[in-house]
């Protein structure tokens, strides 16, 4: 448990420091494109793109930055919706209450989750969550909705999350296993409440 606090921690800084690096150039970017409207057509497709995909990758930014980096804050839903916007993928809140503000660890490890139901839904689909701030429950729906193979063992098993660590792509699943044990919050896989579809995830406190 040790060794894998000391690596979380490196994962962090590791993560903070590429944030740091890229916030600059991104918000470079988008400061110029913002000078450059007014000389630009309203009808630019190729520049109304530029302007979207800037956009998209500063919100993208700051979603890894609130879900790697340690230190995050807490989040209201207004905040969380804002972060995790997506074109692809709804983010249904209903089922949450209105004033629902989630702690900053489980803030964390809820943003990694999001990043992980995007994608566990890879044609878009519908990210549904509900529940309390300190004790919610996520469901996916979407065509070839499913989370990744290995996940209920991974939540329960940290070598087998460990050793789930394999590359890039397939990476957000036991890291987020990782970080909820490493910050001593409860994430657990709902087998058998969606027979036929994937079944919805559980954060908890304790």
């Amino acid at each position: 448990m040790a060794k894998t606090a000391e690596g979380l921690r490196l994962a962090e800084t590791v993560a903070c420091r590429l944030c740091h690096d890229l916030s600059g150039p991104i918000g470079n970017l988008n400061q110029a494109l913002e000078m450059a409207a007014t000389d630009v057509p309203a009808d630019n497709e190729a520049f109304a793109l530029a302007r979207q995909a800037a956009a998209d990758l500063a919100r993208r930014l700051r979603w890894c930055r609130a879900a790697w980096g340690a230190d995050g804050p807490a989040l209201n839903l207004a905040s969380l919706r804002n972060l995790v916007v997506e074109p692809r993928h709804h983010l249904d809140l209903t089922g949450l209450p209105p004033d629902t503000m989630f702690a900053p660890t489980v803030a964390r490890v809820l943003l990694n989750i999001l990043l992980l139901a995007k994608e566990s839904l890879p044609q878009g689909g519908r990210i549904a969550l509900g529940g309390t701030g300190s004790d919610i429950f996520i469901a996916i729906d979407g065509p070839d909705a499913a989370w990744p193979a290995g996940t209920a063992l991974c939540l329960v098993d940290e070598d087998a999350a460990i050793g789930a660590v394999a590359d890039p792509r397939t990476l957000q699943m036991p890291l987020t296993a990782l970080l909820a044990r490493g910050l001593g919050l409860r994430l657990s896989i709902l087998l058998g409440v969606n027979p036929g579809g994937a079944p919805p995830l559980r954060l908890s406190e304790s």
